[in-house]
């Protein structure tokens, strides 16, 4: 019976110490990636300015090629959405918020399987000489204590590998 104590006191002494860390890790999370690419900053822009744009380079699609899109709204402008329905890579929305051309492309981001999120995602352009360096990013919030867990997230291994094939995808297209 002793013992159980001492667990149960440890147990909440830990529990109080996650808790109080969480009060100080960022509720905030962000990840971008970027590549340079040999192409005038518009014919980029033509890979990236629409719902249909990104998803030609997006590397989710191939992990399920047999993955449901609905696209609502007039695509390429603030507003529409795209829907998607995976049993591999899950479901969720994407929404246009902001297009400011040829330098900013950003959407709304939600994530409905394998489990609840938002986020906002974006692509930003800068034409440099003949070059056009492109950085495609995302930033979420994770609500408290939930927060905790951006310590132990390796964000470069989850996602980076995803993003840097994605990239190489666009980069392929637009130096066509």
């Amino acid at each position: 019976m002793k013992a159980l104590k001492y667990f149960a006191s440890g147990l909440l002494v830990l529990i109080i110490i996650v808790l109080f860390v969480a009060l100080f890790v960022p509720k905030e999370f962000d990840f971008e990636k970027s590549i340079t690419i040999n192409a005038p900053i518009d014919t980029v822009w033509e890979h990236v300015n629409s719902l249909s744009a990104l998803d030609k380079w997006s590397p989710w699609n191939d992990y399920d090629p047999e993955m449901k899109k609905s696209l609502t709204g007039r695509d390429g402008t603030v507003g529409a959405m795209q829907n998607w329905e995976s049993n591999i890579v899950g479901s969720g929305s994407q929404s246009i918020t902001n297009i400011d051309k040829p330098s900013l492309f950003e959407t709304e981001l939600k994530f409905y399987k394998p489990h609840k999120s938002q986020g906002k995602a974006y692509i930003k352009l800068v034409y440099e000489g003949r070059l056009t360096k492109v950085t495609w990013g995302m930033t979420t919030r994770m609500p408290y204590p939930m927060n905790i867990m951006i310590l132990f997230i390796n964000v470069e291994k989850s996602m980076g590998k995803d993003w840097n094939k994605g990239l190489l995808k666009l980069k392929e297209q637009s130096e066509k």
